[in-house]
């Protein structure tokens, strides 16, 4: 692993599921523990709004953020256009 592992189990599976997608995942910021960064970040992708997505280092719900970093990767919407089933 070349980056620090999130010191909450949770979160870690989950940058670990987003690094799986082509995710790329910084570690360091102001306020974050790190960031993670859409692999497509093309202008219709939600218009940019979820091509970058702050990991806090302490939420306060561990599990949720989670769940959250999840939903994220899991609905971008160019990867599910790109993967779509050509009729």
């Amino acid at each position: 692993m070349s980056r620090p592992p999130h010191p909450k189990k949770e979160v870690e599976a989950a940058l670990q599921h987003a690094e799986s997608k082509g995710w790329r995942v910084e570690v360091g910021g102001a306020h974050a523990w790190g960031k993670i960064y859409c692999p497509y970040n093309d202008d219709e992708c939600r218009c940019g709004e979820f091509c970058i997505t702050s990991v806090w280092s302490t939420p306060r719900n561990a599990v949720s953020h989670a769940r959250a970093l999840n939903r994220v990767v899991n609905k971008c919407s160019t990867h599910s256009r790109r993967n779509e089933p050509e009729d």
